[in-house]
């Protein structure tokens, strides 16, 4: 039996000055600064293991990670200490023991994103971190309507980016996707089975193209049925606007009943 204990952790973070969560040789990730903190804890090396993937500036209030210590540490005492040691950009939300049987990726039955957009003359400053900026006005009607065709299984391959690596389907399926306004602020909020890289950037690009009158919210539904690799056409939103919302481990909510839900 493996020794010590496994842990489930949800971690919040603020991913501008990072290069995603994974680790990497030539840039830092959110996955390099837990696994130094938990190595000092453990007094050992210790892998972590993340629900995802996320792109450089892209952040997350709900990602899920686990990891195995053989000190075990109870979960309070743990968020604490590495909370204690972590950047402040960087904050683990919650800890708990995991079942051996736990893996916060292969385990997870879908994911929940958030992306903000802010729409005015000017982008306070303090927002600028997380709230992606259009000064021209959008149709949120238009939107809404683009939104909703994606609902369903698809094949999201003109929507996703070229990940350089081999992938077994380009079929996906979204759950839910509404389009939601607060004056200047729009939220657009997507769940689904699963993303493709750039899949929700890309999505929300072509969004706002339709709020633009650059596209028809039809468009959506010519390019799924069309299943040809994305083009100019499709543009990628900043990462910078783009939140991990939730990862779901049970049954996956198809509505919400308000933006903050």
């Amino acid at each position: 039996m493996t020794p010590g204990r496994k842990y489930r952790t949800t971690i919040a973070y603020d991913g501008t000055s990072y290069s995603g969560w994974q680790y990497q040789e030539n840039a830092l990730g959110i996955q390099q600064v837990v696994e130094e903190v938990l190595a000092w804890l453990e007094g050992a090396p210790v892998r972590v293991f993340g629900s995802s993937r996320t792109d450089a500036g892209v952040h997350a209030d709900g990602f899920v990670a686990h990891f195995r210590l053989t000190k075990p540490i109870p979960p309070g005492n743990l968020v604490r200490a590495m909370n204690s040691r972590l950047p402040e950009s960087v904050r683990v939300l919650k800890a708990a023991y995991a079942r051996e049987d736990f893996d916060a990726r292969l385990s997870a039955k879908g994911k929940e994103y958030r992306y903000q957009l802010y729409q005015a003359d000017i982008l306070p400053p303090c927002l600028a971190p997380y709230w992606t900026f259009c000064h021209r006005p959008l149709d949120l009607a238009a939107m809404q309507e683009g939104a909703s065709r994606f609902v369903g299984r698809h094949d999201f391959v003109s929507f996703a980016a070229n990940p350089d690596r081999k992938l077994e389907t380009t079929v996906r399926t979204v759950f839910y996707f509404s389009v939601r306004k607060s004056g200047p602020k729009h939220l657009f909020t997507v769940r689904g089975d699963g993303f493709l890289y750039k899949q929700v950037r890309s999505m929300v690009g072509f969004l706002v193209s339709i709020g633009k009158g650059n596209e028809r919210p039809e468009a959506v539904t010519e390019l799924l049925d069309a299943a040809s690799p994305r083009t100019a056409r499709v543009e990628t939103a900043p990462s910078r606007g783009l939140f991990l919302h939730k990862v779901f481990y049970g049954k996956i909510p198809c509505s919400i009943t308000s933006p903050s839900a």
